[in-house]
C-alpha cells in the first residue's frame, strides 16, 4: 500500500496517520515520544517520531543532531530486543546521563502480529485456534472441513486448498499440523521448503517415526528435519484436545519469547528448531492487538 511522505511534522500530527498505515502493512516500527524535557530542548513534552529498522526517521520530530542519533540508536535496539526503553539526555554536557537530564524520551517497539497456521479440523484444532487467538496471534485455519461456526475466532478460513497451495509461512509464522494424519507428509514437505519459523506436528511418536522417514527418503537432510517440532508441544502429560492444545500454544510462546530475549542479549540463534528441548530457538515476533473480520476463502 501507499505510504504518506516522511515529513518534517514537529507537531506530531502526521504520526498516528502515518503509524496506521504501517500497522496495517504489518511493518515493524518504534515509536519515540517525548514524556519530559527541561531547559531549552528542541523539541516539547508530547513530541513524537518513528523510525524504522535501521534507526531512519519516517515521520514526526523529538529533537535534532545528538537526541536524535541516540534515540535513533535506542530505537534499533527495541526492535530487537522487543523491549520498550525510557532514555534520559542531557544536551548540555558533552557526554550523554552524565549529569541532570533535560530531555526524556520513552521508545516503544510496535511489532505486527504473529501468524498461527493451523492445518486440520477437530477439537484440537479448534481449541488452538481460540488459544491462539486468546494470545494475539491472527489464526489462519487451511482445512476442507473448516467452518466459520467452529472457528469463530480464526482471521482466516482456507477451505478450498487440498493441496496447500495456500500455505504459504514467512519466518515470522507458526504452523500447527493437527490433520490426524492425513496429508501431514503433504504439508510438510511444502513447510520444509518454506521460511517458517515453527514447524509443529501433532502425532504420535510412532507416526512421527514414519513421516520423518517418509520426508529423509524423499531427501530432506537432518538441518532441515530439524526445523520439525515433532511430537509438538510441551511435556505436561497432556490427554484431552484442551490439555494438548494447551501444551502446543505453550511451546509457541516459549518459542517466540526465547528468541526475543536473546535476540535483546545480542546472542546468535541458529536457523532451526531442533526436535530434542532446551535447543535455540527461531525467531518470531511480538504482537500488537488488533481485531480483524473472519474471512472465509473458497466459499
Amino acid at each position: 500500500m501507499a505510504m504518506t511522505r516522511p515529513t518534517a511534522d514537529f507537531a506530531g500530527t502526521d504520526v498516528l496517520t502515518v503509524t496506521s498505515e504501517l500497522m496495517a502493512a504489518q511493518r515493524p516500527f518504534a515509536l519515540g515520544i517525548v514524556i519530559e524535557a527541561k531547559g531549552s530542548t528542541s523539541a516539547r513534552v508530547g513530541a513524537k517520531a518513528i523510525f524504522d529498522g535501521e534507526g531512519t526517521v519516517i515521520c514526526g520530530w523529538v529533537g535534532g543532531g545528538r537526541a536524535e542519533s541516540t534515540i535513533a540508536h535506542a530505537a534499533i535496539e527495541v526492535l530487537e530486543s522487543e523491549i520498550p526503553q525510557v532514555v534520559d539526555l542531557d544536551l548540555d554536557d558533552e557526554v550523554l546521563g552524565a549529569g541532570m537530564p533535560c530531555m526524556r524520551v520513552y521508545v516503544e517497539p510496535v511489532i505486527p502480529r504473529p501468524t498461527l497456521w493451523i492445518l486440520g479440523h477437530g477439537r484440537v484444532a479448534e481449541c488452538l485456534c481460540h488459544l491462539g487467538a486468546l494470545l494475539s496471534f491472527d489464526v489462519v485455519v487451511d482445512d476442507p472441513a473448516a467452518s466459520p461456526d467452529r472457528y469463530p475466532d480464526a482471521k482466516d478460513l482456507i477451505i478450498d486448498d487440498p493441496s496447500y497451495v495456500a500455505l504459504r509461512p514467512t519466518a515470522n509464522d507458526f504452523v500447527v499440523i493437527a490433520t490426524q494424519h492425513r496429508g501431514d507428509h503433504d504439508s510438510l514437505r511444502r513447510l520444509l521448503a518454506s521460511d517458517a519459523g515453527y514447524i509443529g506436528l501433532i502425532a504420535s511418536r510412532k507416526r512421527t517415526a514414519l513421516v520423518i522417514d517418509y520426508l529423509r527418503a524423499a531427501g530432506f537432510d537432518r538441518p532441515s528435519l530439524d526445523r520439525i517440532r515433532a511430537p509438538a508441544g510441551i511435556n505436561i502429560d497432556a490427554r484431552t484436545a484442551e490439555e494438548i492444545a494447551l501444551s502446543v500454544v505453550g511451546e509457541v510462546v516459549l518459542f517466540r519469547r526465547s528468541y526475543a530475549a536473546k535476540r535483546g542479549l545480542g546472542s546468535a540463534t541458529p536457523n532451526a528448531f531442533p526436535l530434542s528441548t532446551g535447543e535455540s530457538r527461531r525467531p518470531a515476533l511480538l504482537s500488537v492487538a488488533s481485531q480483524h473480520e473472519l474471512r472465509v476463502v473458497g466459499e
